[in-house]
């Protein structure tokens, strides 16, 4: 459990925080240097990628041992400058794949923001809906129980 815990927290500052605030640094310079930018923007496209396919394996795989310090260590690895882990995933792995399929994955995410449009639409419509006849029960509450109360007075 300490373990877990502690896990988590390095991740967040090691795996987040740090990266983060070098990319700051990086974007906020007078002089870009266009190779480090490059760098940090791999690491953030690679970590997004990792964070949606973590909300799901996580289900499944959380339970392993040392689970939390080996994506510690997976983290540590892709900002690693001498390593340059986050480099070689992009361009072994990710690009290709990418290249390979990009009208596929651009149609993918049309159709998905689509439909995530339309259910949010839904979702509006029922949640006027319900609020309209929650206010009106809520009203007509309010009434009969003035009526009753004016009633027993008088």
């Amino acid at each position: 459990m300490l373990g877990d815990l502690m896990a988590r927290f390095l991740l967040l500052v090691i795996g987040y925080a740090y990266p983060a605030f070098q990319c700051y640094k990086s974007v906020v310079k007078t002089q870009i240097e266009v190779q480090e930018l490059q760098y940090w923007c791999k690491f953030w496209i690679i970590v997004a990628i990792l964070t949606v396919f973590e909300r799901i394996a996580d289900t499944f795989i959380g339970w392993v041992p040392m689970y939390g310090e080996l994506k510690l260590a997976l983290f540590i690895a892709l900002w690693y400058p001498q390593d340059k882990g986050s480099e070689y995933v992009f361009e072994v792995l990710l690009r290709p794949l990418v290249d390979g399929h990009e009208k596929d994955i651009e149609q993918m995410l049309v159709d998905l923001r689509a439909k995530a449009w339309d259910l949010a639409i839904f979702y509006w419509n029922n949640c006027t809906e319900l609020s309209q006849s929650a206010a009106l029960r809520l009203f007509n509450y309010v009434a009969a129980s003035r009526l009753s109360s004016k009633s027993k007075h008088t």
